[in-house]
């Protein structure tokens, strides 16, 4: 019976670490999937290299964070086993020091497990946050977290008082640490410790960055460091702040429960004291909380670079006054309390011989067990140090800022605050490459005339009509052949094609990419064969000019149809359309495999379907049963194993959405929204030897713009970001049939993209070696100009009372766009700058004062010649023209209004928004031409049922007439020519409608119905 009742603890501990090995393996096998079929898919798109140092970075950093913080937790928890009371002292032994009785115990412990729970709760949270299974899905833009502060416990307990369930588990947990403190600590310990190892290791990009910076050249003027300080190496300060203030408090406050809760405390209603040994203990931990905390206040006073409290972002006046001296003496008070804490621990009084008593049974029950503090205690130095240091935080908090901003700097203001506004004005312009536009004057002289429209005959011919909403309604209606097939977006670029006197002329295009959308395909077909093996691909594009509309008003098509069918000889002499196969694409969301015993549809031709087998360079071979094995566990897709349509051949693309496939290489860049596609014969200029070539030549590229991005450039405003630098420093080119990506560096000095240079030597490119037909595609990214333009509309101001008083803020103005407004947002143009002598591809975006409705400013972003030499490169470069204050020039909204507001105009208008069609107000666009501004505005008409919108009459404002025909042509005829025979409806604008100080004809936020 004996050795029965002795077996059995001994086969439960056995069967514990059988399971524990098997969770093991399981874990190592999954792990070694992951890693060998994401390195096989790495070595696919030949960055490899780029993979093992991310996954040694993120291996490394998560294996030393939770090592670290599970030994030191664990091991303080070990001590704290040891040196805890086993049974209550005997009251004949001289006096602990803290004794206390049910009621003060009680309260105190049962606050520091739900601290203890709160925390859990908190780092989880964080935890979840960063956790990322997925490379596809990552990227390291993440924030720093928070460390793990008293504000912070209050705030979670709001949060959690909104979910019951929440509350009942916290306080669960609470209650159950202090039946079961040891054990649950130390579950406790552990899920802490792999949240730090999870969250650390997920900033491997920034630690990478901390030990290869590149400086900034620029010496930010409070602390006098290098930006490349900020930027670089202190969000891995942070994150050593949010790691071991949190691991610490933990550990003390771990500590303190088991001390609090040995000798069976709360049973016998009083806690005894603490031993000599638990004194110096929680010195030690004491002393390694406070140097946290000292090294805490010590960053807070480089995050003041980053304060909001202030006239204007970035440290104030009273920042740099009242708090940076307390945090400094706040650091220097943590640092010397943590240093006697430890010297107590290390050099403090040694145990005394115990009691013979102490551990006796035989205690008199009848003493009092309460002892309330002593005076002496409260009195004692160590006491009055911490209260003092107690209320010197509060002070620094809130009473002392809010005094000097009160009592010194309301009453001077804009004195005081002066030399910081500057700061926030020049780093700001830094930040976000504002300090680089150059500044024109633009007068309008008002003598345009038909001579001078056919001097800029290019500028006339490229002006866009068409813009992408009304043209992907048509597409989808006319040109996407098939349900599964879907045109995602469409791009606006300039293609240089061959004219008809046999020379060549640049066009403004739209071009739209026709993918395969499974998600389409009739759900009664959505079989596994048809998802993985037949729908594998997209086909072809349509392109149009921007500024023509064919027959019935419909989008004229330079090439059209599933078999890429051109409008003339010409187009295709000047466009390559053969063999337009999309494997690689913005909807191409399923893993496929190629050359296997199933065809592949190609595109269909009539009635019949054509059928295809790739043969690029994509993918990965699955034709050993081993690979097939992995990546049917990786893909968790077990049919893999199980069908015969496989051959030696077969080969598996995955990650086949761009955006995707960019994001998994290179995490560390943000990207831009919106990737476009590039027809063009690039030959083997990417890299790719004659042997490598795959059979089939590719044609089709995207082009994806990427950005370095920081949110720690002191005192940038970040206005609406979530940072506040930010370069268009890299151009990502994907192989729309072969998959191979290529990284081209666009902004050589930007020092973020310098560092990555140092990290990844053989992964970034000049943008010189991108192959001549590429780089005339490049253009200046909307995205990256949207946040430019939107920091000008404030920043422009470079006069510190100018900028306090907000006299010249900007907006974007608004337009009408159908029947509902919104703001007109950057748009391409083929045009000749003014002082220029040549038409060249721009981007441009208007400006109105915030009150006014005049135009005041407009911005023009250049894009070609990228990568070539001066002075023919002129990609990236900036023109900001300001029209003088003096002179009234009517802006997008007076336009529109006074449009709407004519009797002639209207009323056709209205004829067509009978029932059954309504007519469409598309953009209105500011064309300069010369020393003037022409105002276009096309207008669509679109029947209700099928929703096929057409260009029916273009609408063109100059000075004081407005006039309307039905193409481009007859417009500018009835103005400028009023004398020919033109068609064109031509209304004379009125003045006084159009008076900056009239009342604004359309109400802010609201609707114009015609």
């Amino acid at each position: 019976m004996f050795s029965r009742k002795r077996l059995l603890p001994q086969k439960r501990a056995d069967y514990w670490r059988w399971a524990i090995g098997l969770v093991g393996v399981l874990f190592l096998l999954d792990l070694g999937s992951f890693l060998i079929a994401e390195g096989l898919w790495f070595q696919t798109v030949d960055f490899l290299p780029v993979f093992w140092v991310r996954v040694q970075a993120q291996g490394l950093l998560g294996l030393f964070a939770f090592g670290l913080s599970a030994g030191l937790l664990l091991s303080n928890l070990a001590i704290a086993h040891q040196h805890a009371w086993t049974k209550p002292p005997d009251d004949a032994d001289p006096p602990a020091p803290a004794r206390m009785g049910l009621l003060q115990l009680l309260p105190l412990t049962l606050s520091l497990s739900l601290i203890v729970g709160v925390m859990l709760i908190y780092h989880g949270q964080v935890a979840v946050s960063h956790w990322h299974p997925r490379l596809s899905l990552y990227g390291d833009n993440s924030q720093i977290p928070l460390k793990f502060q008293p504000e912070l416990v209050w705030q979670i307990g709001q949060e959690l008082s909104t979910q019951l369930w929440q509350i009942g588990l916290t306080v669960g947990l609470a209650i159950a640490l202090l039946i079961y403190p040891q054990l649950l600590l130390a579950g406790v310990a552990i899920l802490m410790s792999l949240a730090f190892g999870l969250v650390i290791s997920e900033h491997w990009a920034k630690v990478l960055l901390y030990f290869n910076p590149t400086p900034f050249g620029q010496i930010e003027p409070q602390f006098e460091q290098d930006i490349g300080f900020y930027v670089f190496n202190l969000p891995v300060w942070e994150l050593l702040e949010f790691w071991l203030v949190g691991l610490l408090t933990l550990a003390f406050i771990s500590v303190l429960l088991i001390y609090l809760l040995s000798g069976d405390s709360l049973s016998q209603g009083r806690f005894p004291g603490f031993s000599v040994t638990q004194r110096r203990h929680l010195y030690g931990l004491g002393g390694g909380l406070m140097l946290a905390i000292a090294l805490s206040y010590w960053l807070n006073r480089y995050k003041l670079l980053y304060s909001r409290q202030g006239v204007t972002y970035g440290a104030s006046y009273t920042d740099i006054a009242a708090q940076l001296p307390g945090y400094t003496v706040l650091s220097i008070l943590s640092a010397l309390i943590g240093g006697f804490l430890l010297f107590r621990a290390l050099f403090g009084a040694k145990e005394k011989t115990p009691h013979p008593m102490r551990n006796s049974p035989m205690r008199n029950s009848q003493k009092s067990s309460t002892q309330k503090p002593t005076l002496s205690l409260i009195l004692h130095p160590s006491s009055l140090i911490f209260i003092a240091y107690l209320l010197l935080v509060a002070l620094v908090a809130v009473p002392l800022p809010l005094a000097v901003q009160r009592l010194i700097v309301q009453p001077n203001e804009l004195d005081l605050e002066r030399p910081f506004i500057q700061r926030t004005i020049a780093l700001t312009r830094a930040a976000f490459n504002l300090d680089q536009i150059e500044v024109e004057t633009f007068d309008p002289e008002n003598d345009l005339s038909y001579e001078d429209l056919q001097q800029n005959d290019l500028t006339i011919s490229n002006i866009r009509l068409w813009d992408t909403r009304p043209l992907l309604q048509t597409n989808r209606q006319l040109q996407r052949i098939r349900l599964y097939y879907e045109f995602p977006g469409a791009d606006i670029d300039r293609y240089t094609l061959l004219n008809e006197e046999g020379g060549v002329e640049r066009r403004q295009v739209l071009i739209a990419a026709r993918e395969l959308d499974y998600n389409s395909v009739p759900a009664e077909a959505q079989t596994w064969v048809n998802k993985h093996l037949i729908y594998t691909h997209g086909y072809g594009f349509t392109l149009s000019p921007v500024n023509t509309a064919g027959p019935g008003g419909l989008p004229d098509y330079f090439v059209r149809g599933i078999e890429q069918v051109p409008s003339s000889d010409r187009i295709r002499d000047s466009i390559p359309l053969d063999n337009p196969r999309i494997y690689y694409g913005e909807l191409t969301n399923t893993y496929v495999m190629t050359q296997t015993r199933v065809s592949e549809l190609d595109f269909p031709s009539g009635s019949e379907n054509v059928y295809n087998s790739y043969d690029g360079l994509g993918g990965i071979n699955i034709g050993s049963f081993w690979r097939r094995l992995i990546f049917a566990k990786h893909l968790r897709d077990w049919r893999m194993l199980l069908t015969e349509d496989f051959t030696p051949q077969t080969r598996l693309l995955f990650r086949r959405n761009i955006m995707s496939r960019v994001r998994a290489i290179a995490p560390f860049l943000r990207y831009d929204r919106d990737p476009y596609l590039v027809v063009a014969d690039a030959g083997n200029g990417l890299g790719m030897s004659d042997s490598a070539a795959a059979p089939t030549p590719n044609y089709l590229y995207w082009v994806v713009d990427a950005y370095t991005t920081s949110d720690r450039y002191p005192y940038s405003d970040p206005a609406n970001n979530d940072f506040n630098y930010i370069r268009n420093s890299v151009k990502v080119i994907v192989d729309a049939y072969n998959g191979k990506i290529h990284f081209y560096v666009a902004d050589s000095q930007d020092p973020i993209i310098r560092t990555w240079g140092k990290i990844f030597p053989d992964m970034f490119q000049p943008l010189d070696q991108l192959p001549a037909t590429l780089r005339s595609h490049v253009r200046y990214p909307q995205d990256f100009y949207r946040v430019q333009s939107d920091q000008l509309m404030t920043y422009h101001m470079t006069d510190p009372q100018v900028f306090y008083n907000r006299e010249d803020q900007w907006r974007a103005p608004n337009e009408i766009y159908g029947e509902e407004q919104q703001l007109v947002e950057p748009y391409y143009l083929i045009m000749k700058l003014p002082a220029e002598d040549s038409e060249e591809f721009i981007l441009l975006r208007p400006f109105t004062p915030v009150q006014r409705n005049n135009l005041i400013a407009w911005l023009a972003a250049r894009s070609d010649g990228a990568g070539e030499p001066s002075p023919e490169n002129r990609y990236g470069r900036m023109l900001l023209y300001r029209f003088p204050k003096q002179d009234l020039v009517y802006g997008p909204e007076q336009i529109e209004a006074r449009i709407n507001q004519d009797p002639v105009i209207s009323q056709q208008i209205s004829l067509w928004n009978r029932r059954g069609s309504r007519a469409i107000q598309g953009n209105l666009l500011v064309i300069p031409i010369e020393q003037s501004l022409l105002y276009i505005e096309p207008l669509y008409l679109e029947a209700e049922q099928n929703q096929l919108p057409t260009l029916v009459r273009v609408i063109v404002a100059y000075e004081n007439r407005i006039a309307m025909a039905e193409t481009l042509e007859q417009a500018l005829e009835g103005i400028f020519q009023p004398d020919s025979d033109s068609p064109a409806i031509v209304r004379p604008v009125e003045d006084e409608l159009l008076s900056p100080d009239a009342e604004p004809l359309l109400p802010e936020g609201g609707t114009l119905s015609p």
